[in-house]
Formats: structure tokens, sequence, C-alpha cells
């Protein structure tokens, strides 16, 4: 019975951790300029980007899925076997609930694609726009900022 009370925590503390971790699908892409003026350039670069720059924890690339993941699982293997046995269930819980977790995490996120448009404004300054499409922009067109964002012109 004890076991089984076990289980059914494990199960509500996982559901608990992971339903947190959940993508709201916000996600900033461009911070808004705090002047309204327009500024004109010309594109140089383009850089396809894709994720949030966020590489796991402390940029190791090991996520909360994983961690919870190892957690659950090795108490769920604790609870198996006696003696050496035992200790060989939880080791493969912890390393099974880990790549489970992490399959898990990885499933759940969606990665969108963002560009990084490097454009030398008139002036001769230099100015970097985050946007989420480029809508035909290429490299050498002549452009408009407005807001945070390329506009060809």
């Amino acid at each position: 019975m004890k076991t089984c009370q076990i289980v059914i925590a494990a199960i509500v503390a996982v559901t608990a951790l992971v339903g947190g971790c959940t993508n709201t699908g916000y996600r900033p892409v461009a911070s808004a300029p705090a002047y309204s003026s327009n500024l004109y350039g010309v594109i140089e670069t383009i850089e396809v980007t894709s994720g949030d720059g966020v590489d796991g924890i402390a940029g190791t690339g090991i996520g909360a899925g994983a961690v919870v993941g190892g957690v659950v699982g090795g108490v769920l293997g604790h609870q198996v076997g006696g003696g050496t046995g035992k200790d060989i269930a939880t080791a493969v819980g912890v390393v099974g609930g880990a790549v489970v977790g992490h399959e898990i995490q990885k499933r759940s996120q969606t990665q969108q694609e963002t560009y990084r448009l490097r454009v030398r404004l008139e002036n001769g300054s230099y100015q970097t726009v985050m946007q989420d499409s480029i809508e035909g922009l290429r490299v050498g067109d002549r452009v408009r900022i407005d807001n945070g964002r390329a506009y060809r012109y």
C-alpha cells in the first residue's frame, strides 16, 4: 500500500513540475525603440537563429525535463528489488528517466526561426534588428527601421 502511495505522489509531483515548464508560446522577438523616428539604411547581413538562445541549465544543454525525469526515475527504480538489485534499479531508473524527460522536453518545445539583420544606417552606424520573418528581404536591400522592424522601401 505504501508503494502505491509513493508512486501516486511521484506522478502528481512530476505532473505539477512538468506542467510549470510548458511553453506558453510567448516569445519576445524585438524590443521597440523608445523613440518613434524612422531609421534608414542597407542590410549588411542576415543570420538565421533558432530557439530562444537558452541552452539548458547554466548552458550545459541539460533541461528541467532531464532533471525531473531523473528524479522520478530514481524514485520509481528505488521501489524495485532489494540489496544490490535495488541500487542497480535506482541507477537505471535515474538514467532512463533523465533520457525520457529530456526527449519529452525537446518534443514539447517548438523551435521557431528568427532572423538577425545587421543594418548599416545612413549616418554610418549599425543597428541590429531581430524579427520572426524577413518577408523577402535580402542583403543589400534598402530598409526603413520602424518600431524595431525592418521594412523594404
